[in-house]
């Protein structure tokens, strides 16, 4: 999956976040997160971490937030598939 993929999955979480009533603890690990996957994008860089702060942040995700948890997990598969 390309780099451009998972920055439009991003987009369409944080559009998701903007229309939701989440709570603003997750709203910053979301922001947080979207940030270092950029930055690793950009600088080519693995980060293994990476991958386990995204699947905590989708487990907060999964039942109260079903659309974004959906998103979630497709920019982790993403992530894995192009090997950060």
């Amino acid at each position: 999956m390309s780099k451009d993929r998972i920055k439009e999955l991003l987009a369409q979480l944080q559009d998701e976040i903007r229309n939701t009533d989440m709570d603003d603890e997750l709203k910053t690990l979301v922001s947080d997160l979207d940030s270092d996957i950029h930055t690793v994008m950009e600088n080519d860089e693995a980060v293994s971490a990476l991958i386990d702060r995204a699947k905590e942040v989708e487990a907060g995700f999964a039942t109260r937030y079903p659309t974004a948890e959906r998103f979630m997990r497709e920019v982790i598969d993403a992530l894995v598939r192009m090997g950060i």
